[in-house]
């Protein structure tokens, strides 16, 4: 295991490139798969030496949200999301870039002045938003070295969220875990073999590791929990900050089985356990956890929001998926839930009122049967991809 900051060994006499992982914490995602891929350079011991940089903590001061507020953009996107204080997003999204441009040439310099003291041969993008800050640094300090972006979404938001148009005088590359998200990089101009297509979103290396369970192991982690081993269980889970909508949902199924990760909304999960003597059907509630992979392992299908991440995860682990969009949806997340209905995957919701109709269709046992296929059809192998990706972009020439 890696700590930030460390350097990843490697077993080859290849020379080691030093890499810059950006990333934040502003929904959690980018740092987990920032994280997820460093483990793995590691485990692979690739010729890649990987730094750890944390744009927030760079960009701190001149972070006009934490002036005019005390909170910082990423705490208060965090907040946002553990609220719900989503609908009117694609405007929110329209102010915060109006706000970054504003802040633009402050940024490069900062970015400028990390490059000169960290020397890196190569920068990865795992954030939005701050692409063009990091492509003009990195053009006027050391314009040979390459900049590559790892789009964490299913698909671009655009204008200027992931992508934007390739400088002529920097070597950029794109990494994008769906064809909508190719045919985007291409549309604002990147070239073809500068675009890489990944197959899916990061997702950390436990999903992958878990052995498969016989079906005494199963009803005995079943019962451990509490529930039936013979009765369906739905897992409920909104990332890491959880979601007050949890609460209805888990009210709305009252007599199915749920097990619900609430993160780090301690609040919530104080809420669902009280309300689970009324549940009438065992409901198990569990904070932040590492063990995602292993209660996934248990379920039998995931509700939750469609970012691209948990949707990734429940796939992963064979969970048919139900999802809402509306007008409360994050504009980033949108496409998703049109990849859910092409994947064949799951159900997508105008709201969650209607979540007790849906999961009785859903676990009607031919639907089931399709749904579950249609998961078990898609590979997706991207944490483990993108490192020779990285790795074979180092040693071009252009």
């Amino acid at each position: 295991m890696f700590r930030n900051g460390d350097s990843v060994p490697h077993g080859t006499d290849k020379p080691s490139k030093r890499l810059d992982f950006v990333f934040f914490d502003a929904g959690g995602g980018h740092r987990a798969a920032a994280s997820a891929l460093h483990r793995v350079i590691g485990e692979q011991q690739r010729p890649l030496d990987v730094r750890m940089v944390n744009l927030q903590e760079l960009l701190d001061s001149i972070d006009i949200f934490r002036k005019l507020t005390g909170v910082r953009l990423q705490d208060l996107y965090n907040l946002m999301l553990k609220k719900g204080w989503t609908l009117g997003s694609p405007q929110m999204t329209v102010g915060m870039h109006t706000v970054i441009r504003l802040f633009h040439r402050k940024q490069v310099r900062l970015l400028e002045e990390l490059w000169r003291r960290n020397r890196p041969d190569m920068v990865v993008s795992l954030v939005p938003n701050f692409n063009r800050a990091m492509a003009e640094s990195l053009a006027k300090t050391l314009p040979s070295v390459p900049f590559i972006t790892i789009l964490t979404d299913l698909a671009d938001y655009p204008p200027h969220f992931w992508l934007e148009k390739p400088r002529p005088d920097l070597k950029q590359y794109a990494i994008c875990g769906t064809d909508r998200a190719v045919e985007q990089a291409l549309a604002v101009g990147y070239q073809r073999s500068r675009v890489f297509r990944v197959s899916g979103m990061i997702l950390n290396p436990s999903f992958y590791e878990m052995a498969a369970l016989s079906a005494a192991d199963l009803t005995a982690a079943r019962e451990r929990l509490g529930f039936r081993p013979d009765v369906p269980i739905g897992l409920v889970l909104f990332g890491g900050q959880g979601a007050a909508v949890m609460y209805e949902i888990a009210r709305s199924l009252r007599g199915r089985q749920l097990l619900c990760i609430c993160g780090h909304n301690a609040r919530l999960a104080a809420r669902l356990n009280q309300h689970a003597p009324l549940h009438g059907a065992p409901i198990f509630v569990e904070g932040f956890t590492k063990e995602v992979p292993r209660y996934m392992q248990l379920a039998d299908y995931f509700i939750g929001k469609p970012g691209p991440g948990s949707i990734s995860e429940a796939i992963q682990m064979r969970l048919p998926v139900i999802v809402e969009r509306n007008a409360w949806t994050l504009p980033q997340e949108r496409y998703n839930t049109d990849w859910v209905l092409e994947e064949g995957v799951g159900m997508v919701l105008p709201n969650f009122r209607g979540i007790a109709k849906a999961v009785d269709a859903l676990l009607e046992p031919a639907a089931y049967r399709r749904f579950r296929s249609a998961t078990e059809r898609l590979e997706n192998r991207a944490v483990f991809e993108i490192p020779e990706i990285l790795e074979r972009v180092g040693g071009r020439k252009a």
